[in-house]
């Protein structure tokens, strides 16, 4: 039986941190850190830093639906970030690490909306959503030296402070969606 893949594209802030997350996810197939929904073609990440090119630090995940669904991808998600603050993740700030949700598909936008329509209502992080949920457009990879960062410099100190309790964190709450 074939399988089609689908693709969400998500910020989270440094794509180091949220590829490192995803890489671990089954059904997760491919992580690529990038750019996405800015308006400059083909940016570089000194002209992303500069928060005027309108780009997010992205994630895009292809994944296998019937092995983990756009909702366990978005709760994730929701968990290894902060959702309530306005360009910003930690000490990273601008435009550049906002949170989005950049969709492929009618139903994955749906599925977005869904999820923080139920946390806005739960009271959950007890300060509003700023998440947003928009088509993914003008995606770009980011640099070589970007791909696979947390894996090949996991002691490097950024990593180890930021990325590695990101990780730990999914482990411990989403063991069962963990690859093995």
């Amino acid at each position: 039986m074939s399988t089609t893949h689908q693709t969400i594209t998500l910020g989270g802030g440094c794509f180091w941190c949220t590829e490192a997350v995803f890489v671990e996810v089954m059904g997760v197939v491919d992580v690529e850190s990038g750019y996405s929904n800015g308006h400059l073609h083909q940016p570089s990440y000194e002209a992303v830093c500069t928060g005027t090119t309108g780009h997010n630090e992205v994630v895009k995940l292809v994944y296998d639906p019937a092995v983990v669904s756009t909702r366990e991808l978005l709760e994730i998600f929701f968990v290894i970030h902060d959702p309530t603050t306005l360009n910003r993740q930690g000490n990273d700030t601008g435009t550049q690490y906002r949170s989005g949700i950049y969709f492929s598909t009618p139903e994955q936008e749906a599925v977005a909306r869904a999820i923080i329509a139920e946390l806005t209502a739960s009271g959950h992080y007890g300060r509003p959503i700023v998440t947003e949920v928009l088509a993914v457009q003008n995606y770009w990879p980011a640099e070589a030296y970007h791909q696979d960062f947390f894996a090949r410099n996991p002691t490097q100190g950024y990593c180890m402070a930021v990325a590695a309790p990101k990780v730990a964190k999914f482990r411990k709450t989403f063991a069962r969606l963990q690859k093995a």
